[in-house]
């Protein structure tokens, strides 16, 4: 296989500092790694050595994609280290989220960013294998 890894995913926003400190919320260590301007429009890499996402200002476009109900991406997932941390964080920063049960793992917590994309933050039971 000739895949290294994953590397980063490409959002279209509506405020795009709204969205890196909605991003920065959940993931405190992530940092602008980049950021300029192409074609008239801004743009940020924010993420951290192994990964980030690409924000691109589009103040003036409207979310076409409903999640769950047309074809297209669903959510995008996380594993996190402690979903009781994350949950308090949440809490704290008055981010709504709505949880889900597997049985391989401790906990799934889903939040929607500024725009509408939704998020998995997921940790995984320490004896599941495919963590």
């Amino acid at each position: 296989m000739n895949l290294l890894r994953f590397e980063h995913i490409n959002i279209s926003c509506k405020d795009i500092n709204a969205t890196q400190k909605f991003y920065q919320s959940l993931f405190p260590d992530w940092y602008v790694r980049a950021e300029g301007v192409f074609n008239g429009r801004y743009w940020r890499h924010l993420g951290n050595n192994q990964f980030y996402i690409a924000l691109n200002d589009e103040a003036n476009q409207e979310r076409v994609h409903v999640p769950y109900e047309k074809i297209g991406i669903n959510h995008v997932g996380f594993v996190i280290r402690d979903g009781e941390v994350m949950k308090k964080l949440l809490d704290e920063e008055g981010i709504e989220y709505y949880t889900m049960t597997a049985p391989e793992t401790k906990h799934r917590i889903y939040v929607n960013d500024p725009d509408g994309n939704e998020i998995e933050l997921v940790e995984y039971n320490l004896e599941y294998a495919l963590k």
